[in-house]
């Protein structure tokens, strides 16, 4: 039987500032007629996912999913040259950009420097496919982004851009992560690109 997550004051406080932190974001995106600020989306679509494919998760995972992208607004992928190195060198930067603002969110609250500097360490994905939680972690962003963003993202470009990018999402994810992909409940035309990219 999986063991049921109590939040504490201290943790409900915690996602409470990360949501205030994202609900500034000027970029929108409307669900059902009803207009969300972005990255506050994304973090709630991030916890509801976690807790779907793994409820037993830690509190440090938790606090992770929920300020995954905490403000990445503010770092403009424009301010970075064109091209692969520019892409890797702001998904660098950004990786240390959250774990710094979400670390300085939780020191203020009150949270012991080891549970600050695991969830940097999360947010950095340190140790990909050698830390469980890490992988976790990897896991629920995969997923969020099969069921959440795919179908924008297969909008806008080709189906070879797309089989591409899919291929490299799931190199990301665990076997455990892969099979949950697998039982999405994606649109067929989305499934089709799911099963080349993977097949």
């Amino acid at each position: 039987m999986s063991r049921v997550f109590e939040p504490s004051e201290r943790f409900r406080e915690a996602v409470a500032c990360f949501d205030r932190a994202n609900a500034e974001d000027p970029n929108v995106e409307t669900v059902d007629g009803v207009s969300h600020p972005k990255e506050l989306l994304y973090a709630q679509r991030m916890s509801d996912a976690l807790e779907r494919f793994a409820p037993d998760a830690s509190e440090v995972v938790r606090l992770a999913a929920r300020c995954q992208h905490i403000r990445r607004w503010t770092v403009s992928r424009d301010s970075y040259p064109q091209g692969r190195d520019g892409y890797r060198r702001w998904r660098t930067d950004l990786g240390g950009f959250h774990a710094e603002t979400a670390g300085g969110i939780l020191r203020e609250i009150g949270y012991e420097e080891a549970a600050v500097g695991r969830v940097r360490a999360l947010l950095r994905k340190e140790r990909l496919k050698a830390d469980p939680e890490v992988q976790l972690l990897e896991d629920v962003v995969c997923l969020v982004f099969l069921r959440h963003y795919l179908a924008p993202f297969a909008a806008q470009h080709e189906d070879e851009k797309v089989v591409g990018i899919l291929r490299k999402t799931w190199r990301k994810m665990s076997e455990r992560g892969r099979a949950a992909a697998l039982d999405l409940d994606l649109a067929p035309e989305l499934r089709a690109l799911v099963t080349r990219a993977v097949g």
